[in-house]
């Protein structure tokens, strides 16, 4: 991902980082203690592991709401009081604007050598500005498909490799079953939808220039609103929010057949619905022409600018990602199935993470094999909460058969361009 110089100097993202040294000790002979906010399962565990491992530095823990329940309000106020903590979690649709408000420090001279070989280099670019490094990629989130393999086993029918035998499918269990449907257009799913137009090689945000280019609308995301409108308007898939009781049902009495979703969510799957153990099996997502996949969900953890400690933040940080005991301590404590960025932990994960639910599959295997296959070059935009509120607003309303999906596109970059524009960023609008 790159912003040119001078995008970065108008947002103030060169300050250069305080100088540093040896991490100060709070007494004599006493640890270095760091504040460290997180939504994320698992956390607790993790810090106990880590101030367990060591005694030059402690790290206080504090849960926080996930994100969109208020979590990144909090760490926005917090910022502008001057008191954000040490390390924070922010996904990955969040870590530009994280940036340019200048909550997330430039920790490029902190990451050394050893921590970026041991990432994934799709995940590491994902928070890479203009070569310089704003956060520190915890797991990354191929999209995979969850499919009921004992439903498939009874009809007879194949796992769709594609998205042609995807929607031929869909038109089959319709047929055979009117109660039932493939699978679910999300109505809240404007993560997903970018994830589709990802994969098909869309580009809403670039740039290469020296200026924020948006095109949500381009031609590739034109392409997957047009296949997903045409399987809501035969009545091919069910259309609701995937956050709600209306699919837990769907799930939960057997009416639909296929989930797509991040990697992550394999392990919630299995606590959600501990029933339907044996019945999921984990395939490849289906592809276009080409066999790529975005990415679905994921965290990463920033150094904030209040740190008085970076050093110490960024010794913990790369623990929590790269060290086994960490992804350990994660999955033990009922987390979902993250797949770690770093790919030398997936051996740890496949060991941690029980088979059962899944009918003896290796799915962290099946994981590493997609996550091979994220295409590169995607870039999240500055304002991605806003921008997929407005989004999935005109989902709604197409859900309803009130407008089109490519309706609610457009309108979603209409309303990013004014905030792209209050930030003093220099943008251009795409022809849509």
């Amino acid at each position: 991902m790159r912003l040119s110089r001078r995008t970065l100097l108008a947002a103030g993202l060169t300050a250069p980082l305080a100088a540093c040294s040896t991490p100060q000790r709070r007494g004599a002979g006493g640890p270095v203690e760091i504040t460290f906010w997180s939504a994320l399962r698992g956390s607790q565990q993790v810090v106990d592991a880590f101030n367990s491992s060591q005694n030059r530095i402690r790290v206080v823990f504090q849960q926080i709401p996930s994100g969109g329940q208020g979590g990144y309000a909090k760490l926005s106020n917090a910022a502008r009081a001057g008191n954000a903590p040490d390390v924070a979690t922010i996904e990955y649709p969040q870590v530009p604007g994280y940036a340019i408000d200048g909550v997330a420090r430039d920790i490029t001279d902190l990451v050394t050598d050893r921590v970026r070989q041991k990432l994934l280099p799709q995940a590491l670019k994902l928070t890479t500005f203009d070569d310089r490094i704003f956060s520190v990629p915890l797991d990354v989130e191929p999209m995979v498909l969850h499919y009921r393999a004992d439903l498939f086993a009874e009809s007879g029918f194949q796992v769709p490799r594609d998205w042609d035998e995807y929607a031929g499918l869909a038109r089959q269990v319709r047929t055979r079953f009117p109660n039932r449907r493939l699978g679910l257009f999300p109505t809240d799913g404007g993560t997903q939808f970018a994830c589709f137009a990802w994969q098909a090689g869309g580009r809403w945000f670039d740039t290469g220039n020296g200026t924020w280019r948006v095109s949500l609308a381009d031609g590739p995301t034109r392409e997957v609103a047009g296949y997903w409108q045409r399987l809501i308007d035969e009545d091919l898939v069910f259309r609701n929010a995937a956050d709600s009781k209306q699919h837990d049902a769907q799930i939960g009495q057997d009416l639909v057949l296929t989930r797509l979703s991040g990697a992550w969510d394999a392990g919630a799957q299995m606590r959600a619905r501990p029933g339907q153990k044996g019945k999921w099996r984990i395939a490849p997502m289906p592809v276009w022409d080409q066999p790529h996949v975005g990415t679905h969900g994921g965290s990463t953890f920033a150094v904030t600018r209040d740190s008085r400690q970076p050093e110490a933040a960024m010794e913990f940080i790369e623990w929590q990602t790269t060290h086994p005991d960490a992804l350990t301590a994660r999955l033990k404590s009922g987390t979902s199935s993250q797949y770690p960025a770093a790919p030398g932990l997936v051996e740890t994960g496949a060991k941690a993470f029980p088979r059962e639910y899944y009918g003896g599959q290796d799915i962290y295997r099946l994981f590493q094999q997609e996550a091979d296959k994220i295409l590169d070059g995607w870039v999240w935009g500055p304002r991605m909460t806003a921008t997929q509120k407005v989004m999935q607003d005109g989902f709604a309303k197409a859900g309803a058969g009130e407008g089109t999906l490519i309706d609610a596109v457009r309108a979603a970059q209409s309303g990013t361009m004014p905030d792209l524009k209050a930030l003093g960023l220099s943008t251009e609008e795409v022809e849509r």
